[in-house]
């Protein structure tokens, strides 16, 4: 939370490094809003989703003819985040033509629109993320140094699921009460032995996959109290679990730091 403060009250570019599934776009959604920058846009893209034509026309719009089916002039996410945000989501995916454009945006806080020699003016927030270790790529040749340190002024880590086990009793509170209100159910929280697989299991997929899987449970779940076979086969099956949680050490680290009878969480979530 304090790292959120400190990134909401700077101007500096910000790095997020951390698996996939840790919440990295729901920080850069916090240190927007946290900011002054607030009353605009934030803009997102997952750079890891488009060709690098694509890419580069989504970042910096282009004008009509400039390509087959440019039909009109096109607006670029750069242009609509003037003021605001951009989130730039799998930084570590684009190429190294990208990398070199997107260093001249950094240090002229000017874009270029596809097809065009036009400069125009922008100023934004650039928040970028990642799962892969910029560093190592930038030692392998694959990022370029100059634009890695520009990005990483400000660095932010998140932590996998795995070593903050503690806050897992939270986050189902909070996916509970949620799918409570889209489904119209009234489930109360989990069994123990529900709650032993949860705490016992590594989460390669981290918070996002504690939400998918407490959203299956809501589907299978015809009580008040989610059961161990409720969840996924992925959480509760111990040949599927080893499989997915080898190389990530030991799936049960911290496992008893917490229990749920101490909090309140015996049988239900109040």
């Amino acid at each position: 939370h304090r790292m959120v403060e400190l990134a909401s009250d700077s101007v500096a570019n910000i790095l997020i490094h951390g698996e996939s599934g840790t919440g990295k776009e729901l920080i850069a959604e916090a240190i927007h809003l946290l900011s002054d920058r607030k009353d605009q846009n934030i803009v997102k893209v997952n750079c890891s989703a488009l060709s690098e034509s694509l890419l580069e026309s989504e970042l910096f719009g282009h004008i009509k003819g400039s390509f087959t089916n440019a039909m009109k002039d096109k607006k670029g996410k750069f242009e609509e985040a003037h003021k605001g945000t951009i989130f730039l989501d799998e930084i570590g995916e684009i190429s190294h033509s990208i990398q070199v454009k997107l260093l001249r945006v950094i240090q002229e806080k000017t874009i270029e629109r596809v097809g065009d020699n036009k400069s125009i003016k922008v100023d934004m927030r650039i928040i970028a993320a990642t799962n892969k270790d910029l560093r190592q790529l930038v030692g392998e040749g694959k990022f370029r140094e100059d634009l890695f340190y520009r990005l990483n002024v400000f660095p932010i880590k998140t932590l996998p699921l795995r070593e903050h086990k503690n806050d897992i009793p939270l986050l189902c509170e909070h996916f509970i009460n949620k799918y409570n209100q889209q489904t119209g159910k009234h489930i109360l929280g989990l069994s123990q032995d529900a709650w032993r697989i949860l705490l016992d299991y590594c989460w390669p997929g981290n918070v996002r996959e504690l939400e998918n899987a407490i959203e299956h449970a809501f589907v299978l779940c015809q009580d008040e109290l989610i059961d161990v076979f409720d969840l996924p086969q992925e959480v509760r099956l111990v040949t599927l679990r080893e499989g997915l949680c080898k190389g990530l050490g030991q799936a049960g680290t911290n496992t008893y730091a917490f229990k749920p009878a101490e909090l309140g969480y015996s049988n239900q979530l109040s």
